[in-house]
């Protein structure tokens, strides 16, 4: 299995999954491109490019044949992507919290005021160079309600690093540079895929609808009492779901 971790995270976001899928997967995991071990990206071109080329390219080393694609957040876009450009690499697709807006955004015209409407904070704070500002605000959306004092200062201080990969993840999430909105696109996706959710989470449920309705062959779940950091927080719990649906497929 490929998993494909959350932006500001690193590989080892998935010690807890891998723990609990046990000996079912095997799970191959990357760092993103300016994040853990991986060198920052370059500016060049657009990174969710980048970031999805790494991908394949761990793909490629793992071996010839289709293999089970898991990603979450950020990293559940770039295995949507995948399982799109790529569909004879991807057995399987599995999707925690995929904050791809663009088809939310095409289907419901309020969502988009919305969306500009909450992140406002953290567009002013990377605005004004206040990277840890930017940080904050950006935690007090998706970190599970985690006050900012209570996180250790060195994961911070690496959240505020890297937090310019946020607004560079843009280009493709919500304006769909890769144009995987145009007809006939999801279609490709024929594997079985798992979208997964907490019931919690700002956004998860009209971005997981907007999805799914595209894909040939999907599940929906809503997890009750977890939230947008599901994997890392909840790592049994996803990964008893995430069991299930490899058994079935």
């Amino acid at each position: 299995m490929l998993a494909i971790h959350c932006s500001l995270a690193h590989s080892g976001a998935w010690r807890g999954m891998g723990a609990a899928l046990g000996d079912m997967a095997t799970i191959h995991a990357f760092d993103l491109p300016c994040h853990g071990k991986s060198g920052d990206w370059d500016g060049q071109g657009v990174m969710h490019d980048t970031a999805t080329a790494m991908a394949l390219s761990v793909l490629e080393d793992i071996g010839a044949g289709p293999v089970d694609v898991m990603g979450h957040s950020f990293g559940a876009t770039v295995a949507l992507r995948l399982a799109i450009e790529q569909p004879d690499r991807v057995r399987s697709l599995v999707m925690y919290e995929p904050v791809y807006f663009a088809p939310v955004m095409a289907d419901d015209p309020a969502f988009g005021p919305g969306y500009v409407r909450d992140t406002a904070p953290f567009d002013a704070a990377l605005d004004a160079g206040d990277r840890e500002g930017a940080a904050r605000a950006f935690n007090m959306l998706w970190g599970n309600a985690t006050d900012w004092s209570d996180i250790p200062k060195v994961t911070r201080d690496y959240m505020a690093a890297r937090i310019h990969f946020i607004r560079d993840s843009s280009p493709f999430l919500i304006d769909d540079c890769a144009n995987l909105l145009a007809p006939g696109r999801f279609e490709a996706a024929a594997m079985p895929a798992l979208l997964l959710r907490g019931a919690g989470s700002p956004w998860a449920k009209p971005v997981s609808h907007a999805i799914a309705r595209r894909l040939p062959d999907t599940t929906e779940i809503s997890l009750e009492g977890v939230g947008h950091m599901g994997p890392i927080t909840h790592p049994d719990v996803v990964a008893a779901r995430v069991r299930s649906f490899l058994e079935r497929v």
